[in-house]
């Protein structure tokens, strides 16, 4: 796939590169693809590349002292996986949907980087971005209700999709949820009861409508917005 018909050209972290850089990056990347289920990196192993999602969704998991599994971040399309300048993964990351990912080798792409402001500047606004929404997610988890916190999920995707596609927010809306409702409620701090209680809640209420158990869709923007605390979530945690 040529850069400029890639789905994710203007929310990955080539978005405000020239057309002479398109060119090298093209040289330089390649594509790997995973099923569901399967792992990408290990947590403290070497991770000689760095990539972005180009369709699909990954999770990002740390391993507790006594050996639970704990989901501390997303990855969705246009997200970034690695860091430059290091070559050890700091999360396990896993496939939870078919996923490609456009990768680069560590060496081309940090020399790269250090001639080419474009990526660099991009680079800098996505982790500030992440820091941003690493700031609304310990809100979410600490202080909302159960009910809230399934709202700003539900809204969290419907604005990533959004931003994607470059369309309005508002309105009907239909989103694919990432995760399994079990993964939900890993990562929303709840039980799976209690997701399956308030995603019906919902649903009964008008606030959703459910087709199958990941695709939802949303019949005003703007009321479920009013039911995760009245606020409008951030961008999305990596």
């Amino acid at each position: 796939m040529k850069c400029e018909q890639c789905p994710v050209r203007h929310r990955a972290v080539c978005a405000q590169s020239e057309w002479d850089d398109l060119g090298q990056l093209e040289s330089m990347k390649f594509y790997r693809s995973f099923e569901p289920g399967q792992l990408i990196t290990c947590e403290g192993d070497r991770m000689d590349f760095v990539a972005s999602v180009v369709s699909g969704a990954a999770t990002l998991t740390r391993i507790t002292e006594d050996g639970r599994a704990q989901i501390v971040g997303l990855l969705l399309p246009g997200d970034f996986l690695g860091r430059p300048g290091r070559e050890t993964a700091a999360f396990n990351a896993a496939a939870v949907s078919k996923l490609v990912l456009c990768c680069f080798r560590h060496k081309p792409f940090n020399e790269m980087m250090q001639k080419t402001p474009q990526i660099a500047h991009r680079l800098l606004q996505m982790s500030l971005d992440e820091l941003d929404a690493a700031r609304d997610w310990m809100l979410l988890l600490g202080r909302k209700l159960a009910r809230e916190k399934i709202a700003s999920f539900l809204l969290i995707i419907a604005k990533r999709k959004a931003a994607l596609h470059n369309s309005q927010l508002g309105g009907r809306m239909e989103v694919e949820l990432p995760l399994s409702r079990a993964a939900m409620a890993d990562y929303l701090g709840l039980t799976l009861e209690t997701v399956s209680r308030q995603i019906s809640a919902l649903n009964r209420e008008g606030m959703i409508e459910l087709t199958d158990n990941r695709l939802v869709i949303l019949p005003d923007f703007g009321l479920l917005a009013n039911e995760a605390g009245g606020d409008s979530p951030g961008v999305w945690i990596i």
